[in-house]
């Protein structure tokens, strides 16, 4: 049996609160009787029944959603506990009181103690054994609500890489067919930094997560069929501290970044620019930042900040991080500089 010992004193605790309340509540309706012997027969009884429910269900075949034994058990577990509770603990509670001579004041009717105290004690045996039934199911369903939170993410996280893989494969192979026929030579080398680049692409899809260093190589891949399309026009540095390499991100993160760099930054510039990334710390968070000398606030720059591929990326830093991790981006005079911090662990 795989007891969750935690769980059964947090129940007893529960229990013990609970029998306290009933021998208040029972006093309080019989101010005559003595208030100690209605404490240990409470007390006696009703842990006697949680320790015949609570601990003799997981001797039967229990209902995945509630832990409570299936069929008849279920409902003959609480009946045989609490007419069995009762006389355990009516035992117990009469051997307490007359070893501490709790006894006192006049004589009472037994008899109709006997019939109050077991009303009594079916009341709050049903009452008990409903609320930790009503417990353990509302456990099962927070349990199942998270697993389904959990695979609602995995699946947004999976949905958003597949529509950038072809946002970023189309631009390709656009720029691709264009330069085939002006420039052979220069359209090979851009078709073999594509294969090399949907290659480690596939191996990066098996996981959500890769080595930064995975990062930058797909970038410098990516970067490298940007420079034959626009020549000299595209600069670039990469900057990845060796203790960082082995770091994991989401995967392709940063590739929306600096596309976003080329499309609104460079491109619109006659003179074309240079694009810096790196990787940082600050405290506990990971920073990684792309800025470019582009156009800045001109021309294109004043959209780049709602593309598409931004707006991914803010998103799948929010399924993945929730609010610990965030997207800043802004331009000026002289490009736009985007930072993105998240969790190291």
């Amino acid at each position: 049996m795989n007891i969750n010992w935690i769980n059964k004193l947090q129940n007893l605790l529960q229990t013990a609160a609970f029998c306290l309340a009933v021998a208040t509540i029972q006093f309080a309706f019989m101010p005559n009787s003595a208030y100690m012997p209605s404490v240990m027969y409470s007390l006696a009884i009703g842990l006697s029944i949680w320790a015949m429910i609570d601990l003799g269900r997981h001797l039967f075949p229990s209902a995945i959603e509630t832990g409570w034994p299936q069929g008849m058990t279920g409902l003959l577990l609480p009946v045989a506990a609490i007419v069995a509770g009762f006389f355990t603990g009516s035992y117990l509670g009469d051997l307490i009181c007359r070893t501490f001579s709790l006894y006192t004041g006049p004589p009472v009717d037994r008899a109709a103690e006997f019939r109050i105290s077991f009303l009594i004690t079916l009341i709050a045996g049903v009452v008990g054994s409903y609320y930790f039934y009503s417990i353990n199911k509302s456990h099962y369903l927070q349990r199942k609500m998270g697993e389904a939170r959990k695979h609602a993410d995995e699946a947004r996280l999976k949905l958003l890489e597949t529509q950038l893989e072809p946002h970023m494969l189309f631009n390709t192979l656009a720029n691709l067919r264009a330069l085939i026929g002006v420039d052979p030579q220069r359209a090979q080398e851009m078709l073999d930094h594509m294969i090399a680049y949907l290659r480690a692409t596939l191996d990066a899809s098996r996981a959500t997560t890769h080595p930064l260093q995975a990062e930058f190589d797909r970038l410098r891949d990516y970067l490298e069929l940007m420079a034959i399309r626009m020549g000299p026009r595209l600069g670039y540095e990469m900057a990845l501290p060796k203790a960082l390499a082995q770091t994991r991100v989401p995967a392709l993160l940063l590739q929306p970044l600096v596309e976003n760099s080329i499309k609104h930054g460079l491109e619109p510039k006659v003179g074309g620019g240079q694009i810096m990334i790196c990787a940082c710390t600050s405290g506990d968070l990971l920073v990684l930042e792309v800025a470019d000398t582009g156009a800045g606030e001109g021309q294109g720059a004043s959209t780049a900040g709602a593309g598409f591929g931004l707006t991914q990326v803010r998103e799948r830093l929010a399924a993945l991080y929730g609010e610990r991790a965030s997207l800043e981006f802004r331009t000026d005079g002289d490009g736009a500089h985007a930072r993105i911090t998240l969790p190291l662990a």
